[in-house]
């Protein structure tokens, strides 16, 4: 119950840091509200922002499940924690950020646009260890004792969690900006996010190899 306990908070966890950073949304959800001059499109813009979010999330466990079938967890570790590292070695050099994605965009490409940052920064990825790791308990001493149904659902509830930890801390972020602050606070107090992110990428593919 414990591991079980820590593997869901890990998760929201992941989510909670992945919605801190600027780069992943809340920045554009309070541009498009000052621009409109309404909070209520802050709000709006959550949606497509978590959609696509938890879009590049579900997307990056579909892919370990598939690759399950001829893989044990055990084994994609691997793989994982050499992307994870590669990738954050490579955001230390160079910022991924679509060219396209301009401040003024719809909730379509809001969309889109969070799913391609989410999965150019590796966000999915990193939840793939905890992933792994509740896959892999629950298969045991046989590779598929539990079946795929137990896999979907337990992709599907990570996604979930993970995604609920992303809204929740993205939203107190525009809030905390648009109502007491505003965009000055980031002319003025900018924390470079994009270096800390590169080493909790290669952190998290380490720790891979290690949990």
């Amino acid at each position: 119950m414990n591991t079980n306990l820590s593997w869901w908070l890990a998760l929201a966890g992941l989510g909670a840091f992945h919605g801190l950073n600027p780069g992943m949304g809340w920045l554009f959800a309070v541009a498009l509200g000052m621009q409109e001059g309404r909070r209520s499109a802050v709000w709006r813009a959550m949606i497509p922002l978590a959609l696509g979010h938890a879009l590049a999330i579900a997307v990056a466990i579909a892919v370990a499940m598939m690759a399950g079938t001829a893989l044990t967890p055990r084994m994609l570790r691997w793989p994982v924690a050499v992307l994870l590292v590669g990738l954050g070695v490579r955001q230390l050099y160079r910022h991924l950020h679509p060219r396209w994605a301009a401040m003024r965009v719809g909730m379509r490409g809001l969309t889109l646009w969070s799913f391609l940052m989410a999965s150019a920064h590796g966000a999915g990825l990193m939840v793939l260890p905890v992933f792994l790791s509740m896959t892999a308990a629950a298969e045991g001493p046989s590779c598929h004792a539990r079946g795929a149904s137990t896999h979907v659902a337990a992709g599907a509830a990570a996604t979930l969690i993970h995604g609920a930890g992303y809204l929740v801390v993205t939203a107190l972020a525009a809030w905390i900006v648009v109502d007491r602050f505003g965009l000055g606070l980031l002319r003025k107090a900018w924390v470079n996010l994009d270096v800390i992110w590169a080493g909790a990428l290669i952190v998290t593919g380490c720790l891979t190899l290690l949990v």
